[in-house]
């Protein structure tokens, strides 16, 4: 039986802060293995979201994206998304997790599953750089955010928790 929630972590761990949303997904690995709810989530890891990531989507109740991000208020936000076509002149490679929701709904001819993105703020992106302070403290607190989440996977108690989107 596949899980019903899948989280998708974004980053490259060689890139100092892009690194968070993958130590936040070894981090959550870690506690559903000792909680015993791992069966109850799939988790990907990827250096950046494609198209082939809405295929991630099928069959799921809830999806949780996590990624960092140098314009994120301090220390995160967490919000939910809605399907939205991709910026003109972007990649053909990297996606936002909008438009992945958007390419499910091409592909599945339905809606995606209800969705929500965490992101995290970092500061420091280079490439060999460690973890910023900053993104330390940030990643603490983004951890208690994904741990609540993560015990109440329903999308009612995520929306609860959910800051409006302005942009």
């Amino acid at each position: 039986m596949q899980p019903g929630v899948v989280v998708l972590a974004a980053g490259n761990r060689s890139r100092g802060d892009d690194a968070i949303g993958p130590l936040l997904l070894e981090r959550l690995a870690s506690w559903l293995a000792a909680t015993g709810r791992s069966a109850e989530f799939e988790l990907i890891d990827d250096y950046q979201l494609q198209i082939e990531h809405a295929l991630d989507l099928q069959g799921r109740r809830l999806a949780l994206f996590i990624d960092a991000g140098w314009r994120t208020p301090a220390p995160l936000a967490f919000y939910a998304i809605a399907p939205a076509a991709a910026a003109a002149g972007g990649s053909t490679h990297a996606l936002s997790p909008q438009a992945v929701l958007q390419v499910y709904r091409q592909i599945a001819l339905a809606d995606p599953p209800p969705s929500f993105v965490l992101c995290v703020r970092g500061e420091r992106f280079e490439l060999g750089a460690g973890l910023s302070p900053a993104a330390e403290r940030h990643v603490e607190v983004a951890w208690r955010q994904l741990a609540l989440l993560c015990a109440r996977p329903d999308a009612a108690q995520w929306r609860a928790f959910a800051t409006p989107r302005t942009d």
